[in-house]
């Protein structure tokens, strides 16, 4: 049966120390990293589905654990908070704040049992974010058609004038300056990976996190769609769908479909199919040039 990824964050490598020798002898956790500040701990959350976060109160680097807290607050699937601090002081402020438990530490004798106890139950509810999914390695891809793979994207009628809008911007040869180049940074595998935004594709929401895809590989990203939205949106992304932001740079071509229908095909080998109703296809056109 899987077990809690853990993470322990604190200050004190005495206080880390302790914790992984009293968490040993659970067997329904597993000890995966520690951490010193809010931050650190939360990108590492980026990369590895965490169950349990053991956090100090007081933490460096400007953050404390009752902030974190306020971080995380806003998560499906966010960690179970066990609060070390050696005062009952934030005890309030972190069960407001959703904590499973509040330890004074050193804890009591038999006190740590609680906690397990708290852990236990709350493991038969949390649910881990799957891992992105590699592409498939394919040396031929541009000359199988087989590879592709298509995302259907259903564009309701109220959101077809924004999109023609921001598909014209993005096409009309006559702005003249270029969005400024910046980079996503996302964590996989323990390292944090700067993606340029000309090289994503597209953003897919997953509940609380989001799927970032690239021509050849996807990376989960601890980012809300909505977040990114505003920090795309002015280098020419577009939220076509309640579930996906576009790269509307990346697409490269318009297929008609059946049902007088037209698909935006992007680059690389994933589609994004968009359709457009009949009454639109002619404004479509002449923004395009056809």
């Amino acid at each position: 049966m899987p077990k809690l990824k853990t993470l322990l964050i604190h200050p004190d490598p005495e206080v880390r120390t302790a914790l992984r020798d009293v968490l040993e002898e659970a067997p329904f956790v597993q000890v995966l990293g520690e951490a010193v500040s809010a931050f650190e701990a939360l990108e590492m959350l980026e990369a590895i589905p965490y169950g349990v976060f053991f956090v100090g109160v007081n933490l460096p680097g400007g953050a404390s654990g009752i902030e974190m807290a306020q971080m995380l607050a806003g998560r499906r699937n966010k960690p179970a908070l066990v609060f070390i601090s050696d005062s009952e002081s934030q005890a309030y402020a972190a069960f407001e704040l959703g904590a499973t438990d509040y330890l004074l530490w050193p804890p009591a004798p038999g006190r740590m049992a609680r906690t397990m106890d708290r852990l236990q139950t709350f493991k038969t509810r949390f649910r881990e974010v799957p891992p992105p999914a590699p592409y498939p390695d394919d040396p031929d891809d541009e000359a199988v058609d087989g590879a592709e793979q298509t995302v259907k994207l259903p564009l309701p009628e109220e959101e077809q004038d924004s999109f023609l809008a921001a598909l014209q911007a993005a096409w009309d040869q006559t702005t003249g300056r270029r969005p400024e180049i910046d980079k996503l940074a996302v964590n996989q595998d323990g390292r944090t990976i700067l993606i340029p935004y000309d090289q994503i594709i597209f953003v897919e929401a997953f509940e609380d996190y989001s799927y970032v895809h690239t021509a050849n590989q996807k990376f989960l990203s601890s980012y809300r769609l909505k977040n990114l939205e505003d920090r795309l949106g002015p280098h020419r992304f577009f939220r076509v769908h309640r579930k996906y932001l576009v790269n509307l740079d990346m697409v490269t071509e318009i297929a008609s479909m059946p049902g007088s229908n037209f698909m935006l095909r992007t680059a690389g080998r994933t589609r994004i199919e968009l359709p457009i109703s009949r009454r639109r296809i002619a404004e479509l056109k002449k923004i395009i040039g056809l």
